[in-house]
């Protein structure tokens, strides 16, 4: 997120300062020793470049350097010549691979920057401190905590081990003090590390709690006689000045005469032939074989989806059916660093589906399909193919997963696929956890929207110009369709290596866009992280009481009946209420009710609106069926439906939520749907209480408060609502305050309802029409509360044209997270269609927005806790709100620990807030403070 004061700026520009000496050490101790032929040490060199080129495949800053040590000494030993004295001898392994190191960076177009009498974190700083005078972002790429010192609103940390960012709170968590004082805390404690000697008997949780009472280590060390502990207080005393040396000792100088000037830092297009040579010499050939399919891909990318006929390569697809072949695959899998994957299965339902088959391929056009559970009984009684009695020839499971684990398991190793959270759920049911993954079906949405679908069969037709062969095809339809387990192998081997072949020639066409068209942090950031953390929860499931689900189903069914016999009675005839020809029928000839209008097919329409209307007339009858629709729905939906969708093996319900959805970004949920679950009910309320937590474990939900008319605050740059949420007032009673003129004090219920419904009507750009009827009044007043709305916060109008005129001349608008969101009839001629892309436009930056934010804090979430499901699970995502199942005795630090992630996920003007209930359901919650 770009901050306010930056967006007056120059936000466009982002700089990523990697410490080169940390890539380095971390390279060096992570990986086994590694020599190439002629016995030169290079372990460290390769895994320099492997963490080098995921920072470049992933970041999409303006500039990059990275930042090297020229040498041990530096001022610092002037101040104080012990400094980092008991550092021990550089390993003699790495010595000779420090050139070859600085040598990698050039032939990847890298540039460097090192300088004598200074550290490398004191050029960083230094950097740092230019790009923040020109209104610039940094991302310092490092998880040195001398360096964190540095973070505020430009200047943030990427940890490239754990893949996680270090802002404000993260320094908060670590020193207990905001990043200005860091210094301050480290000169009281010292580093044992670097030989700062501090003041003996404090150490960082004491220095922090110092540092916050008297402000400063100078106010400190001024008033330390008045420190009670009389050891403390002699130790601060007598060891003022060697605090004070400790101070400079730490302290970054962001004034180094530099002779690097940032914009020769600016990223460049890598020179693949430069690379190539430079890794031959080190026998790097599994990078170059990555190197290879990028370059391809760029090539790809730059050229028309639309290829001739004649110049289609002939695929060469083989069934895997010996040993021998799985080992030459595995070889070829682990030589290239990466693998398109993909499973066939006997069902949609991944979470029930038997595993049949696995897909791989490396090389485009050359792929191979292993067959693990075909079943004999294949022929015509079961669909039209020719009997096949010949022995069965395929691999164990047992003996295939044996090999393939610790291929799909390997961090170095690549897996790409198509919607591949599928393929994950299928193997995490086998045990085998794949990580890292690449999806085409959602780089295809963050590239493309809503422009088409994005099945592969879609995109294969689009980019590839292929046409895949139908799934139909091979299982058939109807009555004679069988499930995969059932086809033909030869079949099947054409089938499903076709389908990992396509994925991963989208895969070249499609990652490539995403620098060029700038997407890369949407899709690295947040989509490409956020599958992994989706696969789990669905795993996970949710329980669900089936008992209670059975008694509430005959509970509603019993006030429908009654609700029935009512309306028959009040009607006069009986009738199929389920039927809208019938009913409007009833109403408006048999009984005569006014407003009734056909339709296209000669029947009376008799939706919602049309109810409303009549029950806002005071007709009984109509009050009566808006109450047995809604009871209808809720028993077919969830009463009836969530007890046979329970999964028999673990009890729980497991919903599919879905990135590619929703044009906002917003998460989707289906199979059950359990995003719609409405709560403003009395009944739609009681269904959530089927949702309960096992035993010794609490339910937990975490919500958002008002986090779109924050983002409306925030985006908007209005000052007094953003004071109004700093000072956690009552933000509808204070509309209701300014708009309607009424001191606060005497804001009544009614009144704050009436400023709620403006507040986020405004949101959704409701017209005055909408919100009279939302409110019982008549346009003309609802009109005029708009504009005393608009009038008190002129700002919320100027941000609301901003938007649309940005929508009209790029056809999107966009999120915080730079997600574009296309506005299709934003210029569109019909009036009708113009209006409501527009209120499209208004709305659609803070919903994306706000999905966007919950997104990363599901990530962060799943990061902390995916080793710790026994006593913490995410086991369902509803927009603004995160249910966990939460261990009884660990409620109270969870609680504390996922708000803080979640209310600092995005860096605003004014607060996040999150509110925390928990109780033994979802629908039976209490607030926690």
């Amino acid at each position: 997120m770009v901050p306010q004061e930056l967006q007056k700026s120059n936000p466009k520009e982002h700089i990523f300062l990697v410490d080169g000496s940390g890539y380095i050490f971390r390279a060096f101790h992570a990986l086994p020793p590694l020599t190439r032929t002629d016995g030169t040490p290079v372990g460290a060199v390769l895994g320099f470049i492997n963490m080098l080129l995921k920072l470049l495949n992933q970041s999409d800053g303006t500039h990059l350097v990275v930042v090297f040590d020229a040498g041990r000494k530096n001022f610092r030993n002037d101040i104080y010549p012990e400094y980092k004295a008991n550092r021990g001898e550089t390993p003699e392994d790495l010595i000779p691979q420090f050139p070859l190191i600085r040598d990698a960076c050039a032939a990847f177009n890298v540039p460097t920057v090192e300088m004598e009498g200074y550290e490398a974190d004191d050029l960083i700083a230094t950097y740092a401190q230019q790009m923040r005078d020109r209104g610039g972002l940094t991302t310092i790429v490092s998880s040195d905590k001398d360096l964190m010192q540095l973070v505020d609103e430009y200047v943030d940390m990427l940890d490239p081990m754990k893949n996680r960012t270090i802002s404000t709170p993260e320094v908060q968590e670590k020193f207990g003090v905001s990043p200005n004082k860091v210094v301050d805390v480290q000169a009281l404690a010292g580093d044992a590390s670097d030989n700062v000697p501090g003041v003996p008997g404090i150490g960082v949780k004491t220095a922090a709690e110092l540092i916050n009472h008297y402000g400063s280590l100078e106010a400190l060390l001024d008033k330390a006689e008045e420190i009670k502990q009389p050891k403390r207080r002699q130790n601060l005393i007598e060891f003022a000045e060697m605090a004070r040396i400790s101070k400079k000792l730490v302290q970054l100088d962001i004034h180094v005469p530099v002779t690097g000037e940032i914009e020769t830092f600016q990223k460049s297009d890598q020179d693949f032939e430069s690379a190539r040579k430079f890794l031959e010499q080190q026998n790097f050939h599994s990078v170059i074989n990555r190197l290879k399919l990028k370059q391809s891909t760029t090539k790809a990318s730059t050229t028309t989806a639309q290829t001739a006929p004649s110049e289609k390569k002939e695929a060469a697809y083989e069934t895997v059916d010996s040993l021998e072949k799985l080992d030459q695959w595995v070889t070829r899998i682990r030589k290239a660093g990466h693998v398109a994957f993909d499973t066939e299965t006997t069902s949609l339902n991944p979470m029930q589906a038997e595993l049949v088959g696995i897909s791989l391929c490396v090389d485009a056009h050359h792929a191979a399909y292993i067959p693990l559970a075909h079943k004999q009984e294949t022929g015509a009684d079961l669909f039209d193919q020719e009997q096949d009695k010949a022995p069965l020839i395929q691999l164990s499971k047992k003996e295939v997963l044996s090999q393939l684990k610790p291929i799909l398991e390997d961090s170095s190793i690549l897996k790409i696929g198509q919607n591949i959270k599928y393929d994950m759920l299928i193997m995490m049911n086998e045990g085998v956890h794949i990580t890292p993954v690449e999806d085409t079906m959602v780089l295809s949405f963050v590239l493309d929207g809503s422009k088409h679908r994005h099945s592969l069969d879609e995109l294969s037709k689009l980019h590839l110009d292929h046409t895949p062969i139908p799934f139909k095809e091979v299982v058939g339809t109807g009555k004679k369709q069988i499930t995969f387990d059932y086809v033909n192998i030869e079949k099947a081997t054409q089938y499903a290596a076709e389908d990992a072949d396509l994925t991963l020639q989208l895969y070249a066409i499609l990652k490539p866009r995403l620098a060029a068209e700038k997407k890369t942090t949407i899709y690295q950031t947040l989509e490409r992280p956020l599958i992994e953390a989706l696969a789990q929860i669905e795993f996970t499931g949710v329980l669900v009481d089936p008992a209670f689900l059975n008694e509430l189903s005959h509970v509603f069914a019993n006030r429908l009946q009654k609700l029935e016999t009512s309306i028959h009675q009040i009607s006069g005839k009986e009738f199929n209420i389920a039927s809208p020809k019938q009913l409007g029928e009833i109403l408006f000839e048999h009984m005569g009710l006014p407003g009734g209008k056909k339709g296209k097919t000669g029947a009376y329409g008799t939706n919602v609106d049309v109810l409303d209307e009549l029950a806002s007339q005071d007709h009984d009858i109509a009050h009566k069926l808006l109450e047995w629709r809604q009871l209808s729905k809720l028993k077919s939906t969830y009463t009836d439906a969530l007890v046979k969708q329970i999964n028999p093996q673990t009890q729980r319900v497991h919903t599919s939520y879905t990135q590619t959805f929703t044009t906002t970004g917003r998460l989707s949920s289906q199979d059950p749907n359990l995003q719609n679950i409405p709560i403003r009910s009395e009944e739609g309320r009681k269904i959530r209480n089927a949702f309960v937590a096992p035993q010794g474990f609490k339910t937990v939900a975490f919500d958002y408060s008002q986090i779109e008319l924050r983002l409306l605050a925030h985006m908007a740059n209005i000052d007094s609502l953003q004071k109004a949420f700093k000072e956690g007032q009552d933000i509808h009673a204070l509309t209701a305050s300014q708009v309607f003129g009424i001191p606060l004090a005497e804001i009544n219920s009614e009144t704050r309802r009436k400023a709620k419904a403006i507040n986020f009507g405004i949101i959704y750009g409701i017209s005055a029409f909408g919100l009279g009827r939302q409110l019982g009044i008549s346009s003309k007043e609802a009109a005029s509360y708009i504009e005393a709305y608009f009038n008190q916060y002129p700002g919320i109008r100027a941000y609301m044209e901003k938007t649309k005129e940005f929508a009209r001349a790029h056809g999107y608008v966009e999120t915080l997270f730079k997600r574009q969101i296309p506005i299709s009839d934003i210029n569109n001629r019909n009036g009708m269609r113009r209006n409501f892309a527009e209120r499209q436009a208004i709305n659609a930056p803070l919903q994306g927005s706000s999905a966007d934010i919950i997104k990363k804090a599901m990530i962060q979430i799943h990061q902390k806790y995916k080793d710790d499901c026994d006593t913490t699970r995410t086991v369902l995502q509803v927009h603004d709100e995160l249910v966990f199942e939460i261990a009884e005795n660990m409620i109270e630090v969870r609680i504390s620990e996922i708000r803080e992630i979640m209310e600092n996920s995005a860096r605003l003007s004014l607060p996040l807030v999150v509110d925390a209930s928990t109780g033994p359901s979802w629908g039976n919650l209490e607030d926690k403070k």
